[in-house]
């Protein structure tokens, strides 16, 4: 049988069609603009991830028996706030994970509502990104469009419910919603009254890996699949992409370097840390991670390179740099504020330390050990509560370099696996598809089958030496400019 996994990004959809025995046999991109309507907004169409969705599934099977396909699923971009009317036509563009329009509606959630609460509501805070804040911000801003609100649903759930017609989420992405409680795995009744909507308005609950349905008929003649398609609930992306790492069970982790940056670590026990600092969300497998999320990763070398430095000689850039632990340059890498663990919207990216010896190649080795002195900030906290990991699985477009894998091994001080796939959520998807469909018995039992191992980067003992020193002072550096970042928002 096959497998198709949808990994809805956010510059592009990427579908996956896999076989029951995990290979990989055929990959499909299909890009969608992206809009910016005022300065920190972030938006798009859903009608465009839908429309490239069934272009990109058409190309995907054109030359395969589409008689043997059994399943899709998803990983997708979290946090989006998609609408939808009583005849379920979209009422505005999606508001993105990416946008920073919700200062306003995340300081009166954390301040006035009060941090605490939301922890027992949610397990979590509000940050600029999540999905209340947003629903806030169109009830104050945009009255006439929250007033026709039926249906709130996540970006990738949307696309679910035009396959199936299910009006469904799951619990990893529902996580980040700042909607569910996480620990009950049930939508919190205090949130809804806080945001002013009814549990009728909200999907209905699943794990990742069950079935929300099957290929509604006019999609699958359009599609040429079978009506016995089912329809998988999918994950969060960044626990789809754990699942394609085989980042499951008990104290796994994995470091996503993707257009944002991400250090997640699975448990089967429930947790928060005392400040919030850490994501405690739902995960795919049916238990519980901490993932700790900063908002540039990748993007920011794309920034560097594109932007700056005028060159798509990634690779190339990257040569000349050999003195690693030893750079007198540092660089924050908040290039759209920061979620964990500063939870600070207006941060921002700045060098530090330059003189007139330093190099082009000091800035670009600057720039790739910020994203990785950031997610060791997180990794900090994880150990805070005690959780001890050695070693880590790495995905993301960030994870082709050689080096950049080097430099995370070594200022995280821990051993770095690489995977034979790094497609991560359309890889997950593709799982979550086999295992919703019967191909595996769990989502722990199809990773541990499927996800294989073929490198390994260790640390070395003198240079991860001579990273924690470097940490220890790119940890001062936020501190200090937290306040110049407020005066500059204000200006």
């Amino acid at each position: 049988m096959l497998y198709i996994g949808i990994d809805l990004g956010t510059s592009a959809i990427k579908l996956l069609l896999m076989d029951q025995a995990g290979k990989i046999c055929n990959i499909v991109s299909k890009e969608y603009p992206l809009y910016f309507p005022h300065p920190g907004w972030s938006e798009q169409n859903p009608y465009d991830w839908y429309d490239q969705m069934i272009a990109g599934i058409r190309e995907l099977t054109a030359d395969c028996d589409r008689s043997a396909v059994a399943g899709i699923s998803f990983g997708g971009q979290m946090h989006g706030l998609v609408v939808l009317d009583e005849q379920d036509q979209v009422i505005r563009p999606a508001i993105l994970w990416n946008d920073g329009r919700t200062e306003k509606e995340t300081n009166y959630l954390n301040e006035v509502i009060g941090k605490k609460e939301l922890s027992r509501y949610t397990a979590n805070i509000a940050f600029a990104g999540f999905t209340a804040p947003k629903i806030l911000w169109l009830k104050a801003n945009e009255p006439e469009n929250f007033a026709k609100i039926c249906k709130i649903m996540l970006p990738k759930d949307y696309l679910a419910y035009r396959l199936s017609g299910s009006f469904c989420t799951d619990y990893s992405d529902a996580s980040g919603m700042l909607l569910l409680d996480v620990e009950h795995r049930c939508w919190s009744q205090e949130m809804l009254d806080i945001c002013g909507i009814r549990k009728a308005q909200l999907p209905k609950l699943y794990e990742s890996y069950e079935v929300v349905g099957s290929l509604k008929a006019d999609v699958a003649a359009q599609l040429g699949l079978p009506e016995t398609v089912k329809i998988v609930a999918g994950a969060g992306d960044n626990a789809a992409a754990a699942v394609g790492t085989g980042t499951v069970g008990d104290g796994r982790c994995n470091i996503s370097l993707g257009t944002s940056g991400t250090i997640f670590i699975s448990s089967k026990s429930f947790r928060v840390d005392d400040n919030n600092a850490l994501h405690s969300f739902a995960h795919a497998d049916g238990n519980y991670h901490l993932m700790g999320c900063m908002l540039s990763a990748a993007s920011c070398n794309k920034w560097w390179m594109d932007e700056i430095l005028k060159t798509a000689e990634y690779a190339k850039e990257q040569e000349g740099i050999t003195k690693l632990g030893e750079n007198t340059v540092f660089y924050l890498p908040y290039l759209m504020g920061e979620r964990s663990p500063h939870n600070d919207p207006r941060a921002r990216a700045t060098f530090t330390g330059m003189t007139m010896d330093t190099t082009r190649e000091d800035m670009t080795q600057a720039v790739l050990e910020g994203v990785a002195f950031g997610l060791r900030d997180s990794l900090e906290v994880a150990r805070s509560l005690g959780i001890r990991i050695d070693r880590t699985k790495i995905c993301g477009g960030g994870a082709k370099s050689p080096l950049w894998k080097k430099i995370i091994a070594n200022v995280m001080n821990l051993k770095v696996d690489v995977i034979e796939s790094e497609e991560g959520p359309g890889y997950g998807g593709a799982i979550l598809a086999a295992v919703g469909c019967g191909e595996y018995a769990s989502v722990e039992a199809a990773a541990e089958k499927l996800v294989k191992v073929i490198d390994t980067v260790e640390p070395d003992p003198e240079l991860a030496e001579k990273y924690e020193k470097q940490y220890q002072k790119f940890r001062k550096i936020y501190p200090a400019l937290k306040d110049v970042f407020g005066m500059l928002a204000e200006a």
